[in-house]
């Protein structure tokens, strides 16, 4: 049998044609979400500054922690969930309803907390502005329920809202931001755009069948607690990636910051080729886990092009997408430059293979252990290095984590 008729009794497979769908519609959001980024990251650093830019780059690592927490590891184990039952409309508006729910009592108590911390230390007091406006990010991301597309293997939709996100920052950032000053309104921007398109999401949810339904209290806290693992997961990799974020705004302040963010920036992006490929196998594989191997050797080919493009070119991409002041950057990008190889492992044999054979308790504990040692490693290397410390200790644990979850999840295969 020839190649190209191979190909075609593959694409008349219903299971084959989703996921390739759902990689295309990915896809696309990823060109766009680099596209458009790539269109407003110059004006920004060029217009605020590598003190602003490091200042809302500190505001961002704190509010990470809330968004996080108002998660809840649902965006792992809502897909999951919603894969398994998409069939029945009733119980898919059930468990969505749930989660939302759950997300928008988690966002209360992060907000009540948020004021408290403004109280309570003064770097928080100085910067509460910031830090408030950063947190509106969060109401626009219950609304905006990508997990539920997602688990549904409806990725065409987000990538919609999600493109429709991007093109309303790129447009208010240009006509917004005109100075330094103008910093303040960057992260108020982003949460317009996630209200907005949040909004819409419910547009579309209901034109797939679905709307929110009552839930009682019991029901929130059996799936809060269903979560919980996912969630301690997520939230403690925060004690060194954002805490280095942190502690270089403490210790060295603005500038330093906003050098770290920049190179990181770029890291953070090309992450997101390996994430477009573990997102759109996440529920084909929550059904078909025997497939995995194959999302293995694409995930690891893809990881160890963009660890080589980013080293060799990091120099290019300071150049061309930021000025002088940000040229140290180059080092933390090539520092970093190995990180994709480890987040694929992460991604492959975590969330992609752990958390779908019900091991969610596995990866907490690995999770758990690196997240510990990162603290004390970024804290002690941020101190000493200022921004190149934050890229090793940060480099180092993702390459612990990824190298346990992959010993652990190869010694049950």
């Amino acid at each position: 049998m020839s190649i190209l008729k191979k190909i075609k009794q593959q694409l008349k497979n219903k299971d084959v044609k989703v996921l390739l769908e759902n990689f295309l519609s990915l896809s696309l959001l990823q060109v766009v979400g680099y596209i458009l980024p790539l269109l407003t990251l110059p004006y920004i650093a060029k217009v605020i500054g590598v003190a602003y830019f490091g200042e809302i780059a500190f505001a961002s690592a704190v509010i990470v922690f809330f968004q996080t927490l108002v998660d809840y590891g649902y965006n792992y184990t809502g897909v999951r969930d919603i894969s398994r039952i998409r069939e029945n409309k009733e119980e898919v508006s059930k468990v969505y309803s749930t989660i939302f729910f759950s997300k928008l009592i988690l966002m209360v108590l992060g907000f009540i907390i948020l004021v408290l911390l403004i109280f309570m230390i003064p770097e928080f007091e100085r910067n509460r502005k910031i830090l408030l406006f950063t947190f509106s990010i969060i109401p626009g991301y219950i609304l905006y329920p990508e997990w539920l597309f997602q688990g549904l293997e409806k990725m065409k939709y987000s990538a919609i809202l999600s493109t429709i996100i991007k093109l309303i920052f790129t447009l208010l950032i240009f006509i917004v931001v005109k100075s330094g000053n103008d910093y303040v309104y960057i992260p108020l921007i982003n949460g317009a755009g996630f209200l907005i398109v949040g909004i819409l999401a419910f547009f579309f949810i209901k034109r797939l069948g679905y709307s929110l339904v009552r839930v009682s209290v019991k029901e929130i806290i059996i799936s809060l607690k269903g979560s919980t693992d996912m969630f301690i997961s997520l939230i403690l990799p925060n004690l060194y990636t954002n805490m280095s974020t942190i502690f270089l705004g403490n210790y060295w302040g603005r500038v330093s910051t906003g050098i770290f963010d920049a190179g990181n920036k770029f890291i953070g992006l090309s992450q997101q080729f390996t994430n477009v490929l573990s997102r759109a196998f996440y529920p084909y594989l929550a059904r078909k886990l025997e497939k995995h191997s194959i999302f293995e050797r694409i995930s690891l080919i893809l990881s160890l092009i963009i660890s080589v493009g980013l080293y060799f070119l990091a120099p290019l991409i300071v150049s061309v997408f930021y000025n002088n002041d940000f040229v140290d950057a180059v080092i933390v990008i090539r520092i970093m430059s190995i990180s994709p190889i480890f987040i694929f492992m992460m991604n492959a044999y975590g969330t992609n293979y752990l958390v779908l054979k019900g091991r969610e308790h596995v990866l907490r504990n690995i999770v758990l252990v690196c997240s510990i040692l990162g603290l004390g490693l970024s804290w002690i290397l941020v101190k000493k290095y200022s921004f190149i410390g934050a890229a090793i200790a940060i480099t180092s644990i993702w390459a612990l984590r990824g190298l346990l979850t992959m010993y652990y999840a190869k010694r049950k295969i």
